[in-house]
């Protein structure tokens, strides 16, 4: 059983966090609020910065919002580099830049420790199964180390490529997710307009081509009108905001991925930035009143 130290217990590390605790790893974590208290109770240490937390550690798991947070955490004052020891691993399991990946990972390496970007796909629900799929940059043999935690929380781990590549695998997923909701919540709009039960829509097109993961989860949720956050529409705007600028950098045309980002951005505007990613169905439907 392994040394981890844990930053970020949101609605993904937390579960995270509780499979690697379960699985009898010895977790320090840091960020801990009264929602996550329940961690401590399991068995983890709560600890006061980041640097305590890697402190000991073999593994160091970043679970965090984003790009700014991670750099924050790795390397301002009580940071992860000021106590993380050689040959240890920070694992950023975030879903960040790309370009900055890369720059952390030669800092950290820098100091004779390893770096992996591990970011996930799978939601809420894929972190509480642990059933994730888990997109990884790094070197194998630092990989390999991993495998044994990444299997507590995911079961489709794949290594993608060198530091970096994970992102921007992770970019990709999140393009796709984030277009086909986009994709299902106007044809629900056009069939609800048409006068259809969308329930029974649903249930045709699960049985067609049109058969996908989001239809099947998301699609229920539109319909129900249940958009409590298993991942919140900011932190999905956030993810296609690093999509439409790695797309400017590489000068690649992303244009429904900068129409759908849009769509999120005008719900966040309106204060619906906090719903699940799904409740996008009611920007597409306001759109056609």
């Amino acid at each position: 059983m392994s040394n981890i130290g844990f930053i970020g217990l949101g609605t993904m590390g937390q579960p995270m966090a509780e499979r690697l605790i379960q699985a009898g790893h010895k977790l320090r974590l840091n960020r801990v609020k009264e929602a996550s208290q329940y961690l401590v109770d399991l068995g983890g240490e709560a600890v006061e910065t980041a640097a305590q937390a890697a402190t000991g550690a073999e593994f160091v798991v970043l679970m965090l919002p984003n790009t700014g947070d991670v750099e924050k955490v790795l390397f301002h004052e009580d940071g992860v580099l000021d106590a993380l020891a050689a040959g240890s691993v920070v694992i950023d399991m975030s879903s960040i830049d790309p370009v900055a990946t890369r720059e952390f990972a030669e800092r950290v390496e820098a100091k004779g420790a390893f770096y992996l970007d591990a970011p996930v796909s799978g939601g809420e629900i894929g972190a509480k199964a642990g059933t994730l799929s888990i997109m990884v940059g790094g070197r194998e043999a630092q990989f390999q180390r991993a495998l044994s935690l990444f299997e507590v929380m995911g079961k489709n781990i794949t290594l993608v490529g060198d530091n970096g590549v994970g992102q921007v695998a992770k970019v990709a997923n999140q393009m796709i997710v984030g277009l086909t909701i986009e994709a299902v919540s106007e044809a629900f709009v056009l069939a609800e307009r048409a006068g259809a039960n969308l329930e029974k829509v649903r249930e045709a097109l699960l049985g067609g081509f049109a058969q996908s993961r989001i239809l099947e989860v998301h699609g229920k949720r539109m319909i129900d009108q249940t958009f409590n956050p298993g991942f919140a529409i900011r932190l999905h705007h956030k993810d296609l905001n690093l999509a439409t600028s790695a797309g400017t950098a590489l000068g690649v045309q992303l244009p429904n991925t900068t129409t759908t980002r849009e769509l999120m951005a005008s719900a966040i505007a309106k204060g619906n930035g906090g719903l699940d990613h799904s409740a996008l169905f009611l920007e597409v439907r306001e759109l056609a009143e």
